[in-house]
């Protein structure tokens, strides 16, 4: 079997597909399998990369001039050959291949769902309406699904017309091997950013500056909790640079309150933050799978989050819950709450504490990379055999 991988063009500088993409091309090479990944190339964009047009320009690229291509060299590819869609959002190619072995990889639908008006929090124009019903439309011409949660499943089956033939839930499998760090290690990775933070202890937040990943709510609960505590925990937020909004939030935060954005920390280092924290404060207002809650567990960091798939799913019995922050009204009331919740996890017993741990250190087993890839390959194996009885 020949594994073809379309994939994300390079030039939209997107980060975890094509990170997701080169490790199934990683693994599937290791497996002894002939791989290969199709993406746009940036022959418009290449010269039209400015203003407004750079955007029309990259859609030429692909929606025009790659399906051409593609077209093209179908016809030197035989019937042994799987075609792996690592994305469900690369749903307008989709069509190109659905009368051949495929399988199509569901992460979330959070920009579909935008679109049709199911997050007030985030409002999408009208050309970023038709644009996701064009991808609802391709890749509803799909029959060979692979969900990353069980909430992902229920989610792409209201945007099918009929039940596929396949559609199963295969969690994601961490890509680094996060575990618990000794004190002393975790310190001297991080010797470099504590230089500039005397405070080695700390709560995290790990997130980009995404609508669904809810920075700003994270600073509420800290603002909140600093109202509680004499001598507050520093909030280490790591991920992207924050907007002036943010940064102004957090400047609202009490004085006896700490607030540092962190960008550019290593694997290794995240490692070594989890492995200090005191918690994780993840209070997305969605998501596709919530790779943090499960990095953290693996590091005996404890977790509070919202109380909705697919954080329930990933964090399991093992982490604290708390409501979705509301869209207006209540967020002061909500982030109070939360902050109770909060010093209530930190105050736990330590006995309790270590259940907590253990518990997470046992579920996050769950989310095995060469165990996922193990499940991929074995679904892939049926799409080759169901299409092949079909041809039949």
């Amino acid at each position: 079997m020949k594994i073809i991988l379309f994939c994300h063009p390079d030039f939209l500088h997107s980060h975890s597909m094509p990170r997701f993409a080169a490790m199934l091309k990683k693994s599937y090479l290791e497996r002894g399998y002939e791989v290969e990944v199709w993406s746009p190339k940036a022959y418009v964009h290449r010269w039209f990369n400015f203003g407004g047009i750079g955007k029309w320009a990259g859609y030429f690229d692909q929606y025009i001039l790659f399906p051409l291509w593609v077209k093209s060299a179908l016809r030197r590819e035989s019937a042994d050959t799987l075609y792996v869609f690592c994305d469900q959002a690369l749903g307008p190619w989709v069509p190109l291949v659905a009368d051949r072995p495929h399988a199509i990889h569901c992460h979330d639908f959070l920009a579909l769902q935008s679109a049709l008006g199911e997050y007030p929090e985030h409002q999408v124009k009208l050309l970023g309406r038709i644009y996701q019903r064009f991808i609802r439309h391709g890749f509803r011409t799909g029959r060979f699904f692979i969900s990353v949660s069980h909430n992902s499943k229920k989610e792409l089956s209201r945007f099918l017309p009929e039940a596929p033939v396949i559609s199963e839930v295969v969690h994601n499998g961490l890509n680094y091997s996060f575990e618990p760090l000794p004190e002393s290690i975790a310190l001297k990775e991080l010797s470099n950013v504590l230089a500039a933070i005397t405070d080695k202890r700390m709560l995290v937040h790990v997130g980009g500056n995404t609508w669904y990943k809810n920075r700003k709510g994270v600073v509420h609960i800290y603002a909140e909790y600093c109202k509680k505590c004499d001598d507050p925990l520093p909030l280490w937020m790591i991920g992207d640079s924050p907007s002036p909004r943010l940064r102004a939030l957090a400047k609202t935060v009490a004085p006896k309150g700490k607030v540092y954005f962190l960008s550019g920390l290593s694997n290794r280092q995240v490692q070594a933050v989890y492995s200090l924290a005191k918690a994780l404060i993840f209070p997305s207002l969605a998501e596709g799978f919530g790779w943090p809650i499960a990095e953290a567990m693996a590091c005996g960091c404890p977790v509070l989050t919202t109380n909705q798939a697919p954080m329930t799913e990933v964090g399991g019995a093992s982490v604290t819950y708390i409501p979705v922050m509301p869209h207006q009204t209540g967020v002061e009331q909500w982030a109070n709450g939360a902050a109770d919740t909060l010093i209530s996890m930190l105050n736990v017993p330590v006995e309790q504490r270590l259940k907590h741990r253990d518990q997470g250190l046992e579920h996050v087993r769950l989310f095995n990379a060469d165990k996922a890839i193990s499940a991929y390959e074995d679904i892939y194996h049926r799409v080759m055999a169901l299409c092949r009885t079909t041809s039949d």
